[in-house]
């Protein structure tokens, strides 16, 4: 399986508000960057998207090294959530419908065929790639407005 590392961030003005997300993949030498958004979302969606789209993007199974500033995205999969839900038919701990289910559960689809580890970054510090996500998914919400 080929090595990829990604790099994701969701943005929303408002939450709920027009939401955009970015991405860029490094595999080898290349590097590619993604963004898109939606008129009315969340910025945990476009979190979840940013992951979605980039992981979706990928042409075999890989191994992939996925890099957020998202604690919703990166505890969902260290901390087991998922495991849970699924046992509990999509249930949260507080017996709720989870929410984002239908971007969680296509996630969880693409994981079936990658090899993923989530890795968590600090938000809006130092890291350039994290940032310059951040930028592809404000420039997203600027292109709907």
């Amino acid at each position: 399986m080929k090595d990829v590392m990604i790099y994701t961030d969701g943005a929303c003005s408002g939450n709920p508000g027009p939401g955009g997300w970015g991405a860029i993949l490094f595999y080898g030498q290349h590097r590619k960057e993604m963004s898109g958004g939606e008129k009315h979302t969340t910025n945990n969606r476009m979190e979840l998207l940013a992951a979605i789209e980039a992981i979706g993007s990928l042409k075999e199974a890989c191994t992939v090294k996925l890099y957020s500033d998202s604690a919703y995205l990166v505890n969902c999969f260290k901390q087991g959530w998922f495991r849970g839900w699924l046992k509990n038919g999509w249930k949260n701990s507080k017996g709720q419908p989870v929410e984002n289910q239908d971007l969680w559960k296509q996630l969880l689809q693409l994981m079936e065929t990658h090899k993923v580890e989530y890795i968590k970054v600090k938000g809006h510090s130092d890291n350039e790639f994290n940032n310059h996500c951040d930028f592809l998914a404000r420039e997203a919400i600027k292109r709907l407005t």
